[in-house]
Parts: C-alpha cells; sequence; structure tokens
C-alpha cells in the first residue's frame, strides 16, 4: 500500500465542502450546521445545499466552511460520523 505523504492532499486553510446523509425526518439541515458550530466551525452563509433521494425517504445536505488545518477537518468528520442521524458522511 502507498504510503501517505503529508504534502499530498489538502492545503491548509481552505474552503471545503461536507455531505451527511441520513434519513428524511431526521432534522440534517439543523444537525449538520450544529455539529459543525459544536467543533468551532462555521458554516458559510448560503451554502446549505440540500437534495432528498428519489422515493424521499433519505436527504443530503452539504455545506461549506472555512477550515483552517487538518485537525479541524478530521473533528468535523468524526463529529458527523458519531451523530446517530448521520448515516453516511462525504
Amino acid at each position: 500500500m502507498k504510503e501517505l505523504n503529508e504534502a499530498q492532499g489538502f492545503s491548509f486553510p481552505t474552503t471545503l465542502e461536507v455531505s451527511a446523509l441520513g434519513a428524511s425526518d431526521a432534522g440534517l439541515q439543523h444537525i449538520v450546521p450544529d455539529v459543525l458550530a459544536a467543533v468551532g466551525v462555521d458554516v458559510i452563509v448560503g451554502s446549505l445545499r440540500i437534495r432528498p433521494s428519489r422515493e424521499g425517504r433519505y436527504m443530503s445536505v452539504t455545506v461549506a466552511f472555512l477550515c483552517a488545518d487538518r485537525a479541524t477537518y478530521d473533528a468535523v468528520q468524526l463529529e458527523l460520523r458519531a451523530h446517530p442521524a448521520v448515516k453516511w458522511t462525504l
């Protein structure tokens, strides 16, 4: 397996997007910004996008945020994945 080089990947600070997917009735449009705020990250105003699944049972919520460093990115992913309403993240 190829070893990850620290010079590869993201350059910080940068603007990133994160998507969380879960049940359409879970309130993800409120949960995702709240989780990011708890990590100390502000969602960029106007960046929240919601997309329902074809049958309406699931939804994805995508937001953009300014990410200062890799630790912040990792914290956002960790906290979103830990939330019981979030089934997947991208």
